[in-house]
């Protein structure tokens, strides 16, 4: 057994570091995990018979040199916060759950990053590969840790595993046989120092690869691949190796496939699409195979999701869009000229930028909530709007205003809780609307 009597630390009682002090005792090891959360359910690890220490007690932890061979750190916690460094300070040697994992199977992996649409690009892997009869299965940040996995026994031919930055910052070995890099925008900076510092972590993503490897890389980011060949991708005409446009996709001007027959909708998604082909060739799988498998995917609720086509008109969901730039990303993202639903609880929110949003594409506006007046008073100068009474009315005027080829887009820009309890019952209101619709 590869840790036979070692003493092996887990820093993180979550789901993390749970599967990690499986896998290490699995392999022999003398597993403890501690967590300094004062309210940390331990009832699982009882369950399982690891030694925890939480709360004040891991807080006053006192660290002996040669204590622990190793110290595992969930994803979750920064290698240089107070707990992991009383392990590093005494020579206890660290590596991340992730890195953790990867070192102890050889499954297949495609490996997901970027700032946003990861989960979304790891869910269609899955669905692509088990569609087209390779065993597969989300995991990684998404769902199930990679620990689990390989704790489980269970064997895939190919895992989609979603990593993030806080995963990468720890890897010492790991690699994918195909690594995708989906796009990179400002986040986290309560982790990092400065973007820098969080564009550094996730490009590790790389730093492993061989010749023989794929980098899949949207169109126009920066950032090195580092010697896996590089594909690039993009839905917004940008010079790339596979594109998309007016519902095809194609890989150097070859039409390989179109999107009618997905319920995924917005441009941003369709790139999405794209990286999953990709990672479908790097395998050997077909186009034709890989679309016909993703037409069973059902996107998440409430995010650009496609409720009903009626009359030729589409009616999408994105209640999911509680601030500015969410409703910009939304009305970026699509092909069709748009009736836009708005508002919600008045959080004070400057709408003057998205004015240079509307571009032409929106036809008409269709206001809710408590915002609704400001909305009227921001737009009423550009296109036709209107104030809606509830949902039902809203999704009526809405009706009543677009033409057939248009998109009638719920995307409110601000949060729900004048009307609701939270976006989901929103979007929930919003579909019983557009289904009630003759």
């Amino acid at each position: 057994m590869k840790f036979a009597s070692q003493h092996l630390a887990i820093l993180g009682a979550g789901r993390s570091g749970l599967g990690a002090a499986l896998l290490a005792r699995q392999h022999g090891a003398v597993v403890t995990v501690f967590d300094e959360g004062d309210a940390v359910k331990t009832d699982k690890l009882e369950a399982e018979g690891f030694q925890s220490v939480t709360g004040q007690a891991a807080r006053d932890l006192e660290v002996k040199p040669g204590e622990f061979q190793q110290v595992i750190i969930s994803p979750g916690l920064d290698e240089h916060w107070p707990l992991p460094k009383k392990f590093t300070d005494v020579g206890t040697p660290l590596v991340g759950e992730t890195e953790f994992a990867f070192n102890l199977t050889n499954m297949p992996m495609a490996a997901i990053t970027g700032t946003n649409g990861k989960s979304t690009c790891t869910e269609l892997i899955a669905t692509l590969f088990n569609g087209c009869g390779m065993k597969s299965l989300p995991c990684g940040n998404h769902g199930v840790s990679l620990s689990e996995v390989v704790a489980s026994g269970a064997r895939y031919d190919v895992l989609a595993l979603e990593i993030s930055s806080f995963q990468l910052e720890t890897i010492r070995n790991f690699r994918a046989k195909a690594s995708l890099w989906l796009n990179f925008a400002p986040d986290h900076l309560d982790r990092y120092p400065n973007m820098e510092a969080y564009f550094a972590a996730k490009a590790r993503i790389f730093e492993n690869v061989r010749t023989d490897d794929v980098a899949i890389v949207r169109a126009g980011e920066s950032v090195s691949s580092g010697k896996a060949q590089r594909w690039t991708f993009s839905a917004y005409g940008a010079e790339a190796g596979y594109t998309y446009n007016a519902g095809k996709f194609y890989y150097h001007d070859q039409e390989i496939g179109g999107a009618a027959g997905l319920k995924l909708r917005g441009k941003h998604n369709m790139e999405n699409v794209l990286a999953a082909l990709m990672t479908g060739r790097v395998f050997g799988l077909q186009y034709s195979s890989m679309l016909h498998a993703l037409e069973s995917y059902e996107p998440p609720r409430h995010r650009c999701e496609l409720v009903r086509t009626l009359h030729n008109r589409e009616y999408i969901n994105d209640s999911k869009a509680t601030n500015l730039h969410a409703l910009e990303a939304c009305l970026r993202s699509q092909e069709r000229p748009i009736v836009l639903i708005a508002g919600g609880k008045d959080k004070e929110l400057d709408y003057t930028p998205l004015r240079a949003e509307l571009n032409g594409q929106v036809r008409a506006m269709v206001f809710i909530g408590e915002i609704a007046p400001q909305l009227e008073r921001t737009f009423g100068d550009l296109l036709p709007c209107q104030r809606a009474t509830d949902m039902t009315d809203a999704v009526r005027l809405a009706t009543a205003a677009s033409q057939a080829g248009d998109a009638i887009i719920l995307s409110p820009g601000t949060s729900s809780f004048d009307m609701y309890t939270g976006y989901a019952q929103r979007g929930e209101v919003f579909r019983d609307a557009v289904n009630a619709l003759k």
